[in-house]
């Protein structure tokens, strides 16, 4: 269906945070990650947000300036060998798309927003390639600036998921204001903690784990205090982070933490985040935690590998949507074929890359994954059940332009619904819409024979497709359909010619 790009030897990973944005830059050598590079800086984007869910100028402002040194390390690298995402800040903030716009420039490589749960599991993904494989179920806990999230998996698949909106930033905004660390606020953090915990918590006990591991800057900072004290020899215990509770509630204040652990940009949420962590301990029952170096960014960038490796989990994610609303595969077989040779001979001339062939690849196979919930306005069902349900490796922006196709696949052409894209994205999806549409069109009588196209051109404004010799006339009802579709094309400033 296209020209695909050369593997790249250098890939980049760039995690957006609530409280710290971070990157690493690894080297691929025989399907191995070699790390060369890694970046942090503290951001604090989630304390930049106002009562409206705004992100304020100044961390916008701090934000940019680190993605701009970030960028004078990833900049020139290719397009597909950076993968940088945004998490709990950015999809609370309401002016995401405007900030993500000026990101992307500072950056220089696209920058996408992903859900809880994919955040989830790209946090396991990158723990469990930092830990050797001892075949065991584990429990692993992500504490970031404004989630946490919880997985429970065996080797490299995670099996339950959670992403719960509590992290160490919003927690000490909310109940260490100013620093101060008194009993009241603690017990108010405590139960409000415990309440995000409550839903899950018998759930994750029932199923149970072998281990637990911590991963993130605040559970290291916290295993590096408690040793530093000499409450812990290796990682955490529950009695050691009772022993850091009560030290810090003596302290009173961060200002006056003696941890050499625990540097001056983290104090202001280290109460949050240790807070955090206990409520997890006793919520759950764990009595020890060990701690991991890896987390989102390492995960970021084995997901990233398995793309280059075409081991994409996004292709099964679609076979397990489809299975799960018993799409018909044949169908969905037929339309693939016509949209591939439809494709594969505009792509040139379009400028359509692979990261658009799949995304039509996958717009037809889920194209009536509505048909599920009814037939009536099925391309409207369809379109809400993919932009609302959890894909593992999609981003939000990736669910989105599926939903988008899905929804434009038939019927009038709502080119209204594409205004949200960038310009030069909106010709392309545009272009991949019409093409969905049209393959979609001629297998409407849902037949085995194939469709005899002799050629297919582009042309100012859409494309031209010629068929056998007598083969319309042979099929009216295909050629009613397709002067209706050139109708509604023509709405849309698109043209369809057909002979």
């Amino acid at each position: 269906m296209f020209s695909q790009r050369k593997p790249p030897e250098t890939v980049a990973a760039v995690d957006l945070g609530s409280n710290s944005f971070h990157m690493i830059v690894a080297r691929i050598v025989d399907g191995q990650v070699h790390v060369l590079d890694r970046l942090r800086e503290t951001v604090r984007l989630a304390s930049g947000l106002d009562a409206r869910n705004n992100i304020g100028p100044d961390a916008v402002a701090r934000a940019l300036d680190c993605l701009q040194r970030f960028g004078q390390r990833v900049r020139n690298l290719p397009h597909g060998a950076v993968r940088a995402v945004g998490t709990n800040t950015l999809r609370r903030a309401r002016n995401s798309d405007p900030f993500l716009y000026d990101a992307m420039l500072a950056l220089g490589h696209p920058i996408e927003i992903i859900g809880g749960r994919e955040e989830a599991r790209l946090i396991y993904l990158g723990v469990a390639h930092s830990l050797a494989d001892d075949g065991g179920t584990r429990l692993v806990v992500d504490i970031g600036g404004g989630s946490t999230e919880l997985i429970i998996g065996e080797r490299f698949e995670p099996q339950m998921m959670e992403s719960l909106h509590m992290g160490c930033v919003t927690m000490s905004a909310g109940y260490f204001a100013e620093g101060v660390i008194s009993e009241s606020a603690w017990r108010r953090a405590d139960i409000a903690a415990r309440l995000e915990l409550q839903p899950i918590a018998l759930v994750y006990r029932l199923k149970g784990w072998q281990t637990s591991v911590g991963a993130s800057g605040t559970i290291i900072a916290i295993e590096r205090a408690v040793q530093q004290m000499g409450w812990s020899r290796f990682g955490i215990s529950l009695e050691s982070l009772h022993q850091l509770r009560q030290y810090m509630l003596r302290a009173g204040h961060v200002d006056r933490l003696q941890i050499e652990a625990v540097s001056r940009d983290r104090a202001p949420v280290f109460a949050g985040g240790v807070a955090v962590l206990l409520a997890v301990f006793e919520a759950l029952g764990i009595a020890h935690m060990r701690v991991s170096d890896g987390a989102l960014r390492e995960g970021l960038v084995y997901d990233l590998l398995g793309r280059i490796t075409h081991e994409d989990v996004r292709g099964r994610t679609i076979e397990s949507l489809m299975r799960r609303f018993q799409v018909d595969v044949v169908h969905a077989q037929r339309v693939e074929r016509t949209v591939t040779a439809l494709f594969d001979a505009l792509a040139d001339a379009w400028k359509l890359d692979e990261d658009y062939a799949y995304a039509l690849m996958w717009a037809v196979r889920l194209h009536e994954v509505g048909l599920a919930i009814s037939h009536s306005q099925y391309h409207k069902h369809g379109a809400y059940l993919i932009e609302n349900a959890d894909l593992s490796g999609f981003s939000r922006q990736g669910q989105k332009m599926l939903a988008l196709l899905v929804r434009t696949h038939r019927r009038k052409f709502p080119t209204r619904l594409f205004d949200e894209l960038a310009d030069e994205h909106r010709n392309k999806v545009l272009q991949l819409a019409m093409l969905l549409r049209v393959a979609v069109l001629l297998h409407r009588s849902r037949g085995e024979e194939p469709i005899p196209i002799r050629e297919v051109a582009a042309i100012q404004g859409g494309l031209r497709i010629v068929f056998e010799g007598g083969w319309l006339d042979a099929h009216p009802l295909t050629r009613a359909d397709l002067e209706r579709e050139r109708d509604y094309l023509k709405t849309a400033k698109m043209r369809l010619k057909f002979e």
